[in-house]
């Protein structure tokens, strides 16, 4: 019996104590990915939680700076995974393909932050494991992202001003057009939830 996983990836504070989350193309990216959980839910489709972890690092992904946690609005229900990861991707270094196949999932759902990093990677790796992948693009969320050569005490404004930087409406149509039709399915909200976005 084949059955559906909604991932939802690294949706954490991580991201809103950094500088850069003043770029991000949905601050209301929690509202989003609660609309899909709770579809999910009704569904009984299985929700797997995400947690980008740097452990010892200091950063905000490091668990002891107080980040590492849900954004407000966001609750684990008792008995939905939730895993910790040190990679991009979701499954290279967590328990998440053994959990998938104990739970009989085929197909996997992909939500989160950041558009273009740990979602495209996660939904590219998953593609290549067999699971058939859909992959919500108006429930990731994503920031602009400077020139690879840029300095690394730019000012944000800096980084808008330059024009190599790829703004976060780029960077998320260059992942649509990658992984669609090769590692995963676009999908939108109203379809997956049969409720329209509010304008």
């Amino acid at each position: 019996m084949s059955r559906t996983a909604l991932i939802v990836i690294d949706v954490q504070e991580s991201f809103r104590v950094r500088p850069n989350w003043q770029l991000v193309n949905h601050p209301d990216i929690a509202q989003r990915v609660d609309r899909l959980v709770r579809a999910s839910r009704d569904r009984d489709d299985l929700v797997v939680w995400v947690l980008h972890t740097e452990p010892g690092t200091g950063s905000v992904f490091d668990p002891a700076t107080g980040h590492v946690e849900f954004i407000d609005g966001l609750e684990p229900l008792a008995g939905e995974p939730i895993i910790r990861k040190t990679s991009h991707n979701a499954f290279t270094t967590t328990n998440l393909q053994q959990l998938l196949t104990w739970h009989g999932v085929d197909k996997i759902v992909v939500c989160g932050i950041r558009t273009e990093q740990c979602c495209e990677t996660t939904a590219r790796v998953g593609s290549d494991l067999g699971y058939t992948v859909e992959f919500v693009t108006e429930a990731t969320a994503t920031m602009a992202l400077a020139h690879w050569s840029i300095r690394e005490d730019a000012t944000e404004e800096e980084i808008l001003a330059d024009p190599r930087t790829l703004t976060a409406d780029q960077l998320t149509e260059r992942t649509e057009y990658v992984l669609a039709g090769r590692f995963a399915t676009i999908r939108t909200l109203d379809e997956l939830t049969g409720v329209p976005v509010a304008s």
